[in-house]
Formats: C-alpha cells, sequence, structure tokens
C-alpha cells in the first residue's frame, strides 16, 4: 500500500508534544481515513484504544485484547480499530505515518483546554466513521475508560448507530483507586476484559468465557496506571 502521506509532503512540525493532536499530518491522515479509506464487511467492530508501543497490533496491551478477541471470534469476522491519540486508525494500517511515529501520549496531559479539544475533535471523527460504517458492521464494541471513553459516549450520542461501549460503569466504579493519579487503572485488569469478553460474547448467543490468566498491569495504553 502506498504512504498515506507521501514523504515528501510530510510536516515538518514534531510529533512527541503535548499539540499533536493539531499536527498537520495527524489531521490529514484522519481525513484520508474517514474520506477515502474504504473499511471492510465485518460482523464485529471492536475500537481499542491506542498504545504507547508501535506499531499496536505488537504492543503488550494489544496481545493482551487480542488474545480474548480472537479466542471468541475468527479474524475474518471481526475489524479492530485503533483510536485515541491517533484519532482513527484501522488496525491495518497501524505501521502507516504518523499513526507509527508520534509519540505523545494523551493520558499523561494535564492542560485543560488540549483535553476539551480532543475531546471534541475525537467525538466528532468517531461520529463520522460510526455514519460512514453504519453498513459495514452488524456489532460494534468499544472498550475504553478515560476521556476516550468520553469522547466514544458523545460519538454515540451524536449518530443513530449502535455501540456497546465496556467495561460497564458499575465495575469501572468498583475498580477505582482514587491513590493513583489515573483512579480507573488499566484495561489489563481481569474485571474488565471481563466485560469485553461478555459483550462480544453476548451477541453470539454464548456463554461468556471466563478470564482465567490474570494479566500484569502493563504501562502500555494511552490510558493505563500510574
Amino acid at each position: 500500500m502506498k504512504p498515506i502521506i507521501p514523504e515528501n509532503e510530510r510536516s515538518s512540525e514534531p510529533l512527541d508534544t503535548d499539540m499533536v493532536i493539531y499536527h498537520p499530518d495527524m489531521i490529514r491522515a484522519n481525513e484520508w481515513i474517514l474520506n477515502e479509506y474504504e473499511p471492510p464487511v465485518r460482523d464485529f467492530c471492536i475500537f481499542v484504544p491506542c498504545s504507547k508501543k508501535k506499531p499496536y497490533h505488537e504492543s503488550p496491551s494489544h496481545k493482551i485484547f487480542d488474545k480474548l478477541i480472537f479466542s471468541i471470534l475468527k479474524p475474518e469476522n471481526v475489524h479492530i480499530v485503533v483510536f485515541g491519540t491517533c484519532g482513527i486508525t484501522p488496525r491495518e494500517l497501524d505501521t502507516q505515518y504518523p499513526f507509527m511515529n508520534y509519540q505523545f501520549m494523551m493520558g499523561k496531559c494535564n492542560v485543560s483546554k488540549i483535553k476539551r479539544d480532543f475531546i471534541r475533535m475525537e467525538s466528532e471523527r468517531l461520529a463520522r466513521y460510526l455514519e460512514k460504517t453504519k453498513n459495514n458492521y452488524k456489532y460494534r464494541i468499544a472498550y475504553c475508560i478515560g476521556d476516550f471513553r468520553k469522547a466514544m459516549e458523545k460519538a454515540a450520542e451524536m449518530t443513530s448507530v449502535s455501540v456497546t461501549i465496556v467495561p460497564k460503569m458499575q465495575t469501572i466504579e468498583k475498580n477505582i483507586q482514587p491513590s493513583k493519579h489515573f483512579i480507573y487503572g488499566s484495561l489489563n485488569q481481569k474485571e474488565y476484559l471481563e466485560d469485553l469478553a461478555e459483550a462480544i460474547s453476548k451477541p453470539l448467543g454464548q456463554e461468556t468465557i471466563e478470564v482465567k490468566e490474570k494479566y500484569e498491569i502493563i504501562n502500555d495504553n494511552d490510558w493505563y496506571l500510574l
């Protein structure tokens, strides 16, 4: 596949600052996805957050997500879409510039204006993607916490497209850790993964698989345990 943004057309602005959401190449790449990219037709679309390690599919957190997802679904039945600091990135494009190249993690940002702008920009992008793909998927699941979740919730409200957002609020509330900088913990937690398993299994009429393995908390998600 040819690059989304040819090398000779790339901006010289850095991709490792808290201004990354305004970076011209991040904006251009997302507009390409929303306007030109042709998504596959699948039974499920599962939205997962971007990760510190690139490419996303090789990150520790995504490997944990994949182990669970593909224990229930066949790869040809699900489309994994990454969202967050990157905007929206169908995961088969995660080696493309600029998704492979930015370093800033929005989960570390404590600038109120940037956080507000992120939620506004990301919710609008997600809403556009949901509308664009409303006939591509039967079921949509978003696995997210923090401001990524806020953006997805707003996007779902802006469209008529149904999205199951997990972990459940009661699970999140049960796992809140007030002493931590990011109080919601990690998406690698067993209880959160069980909610994801249930969300995938329910439309299939299957019993929810038990998440037997207790994963080490990995500081790899863009919203993670601090």
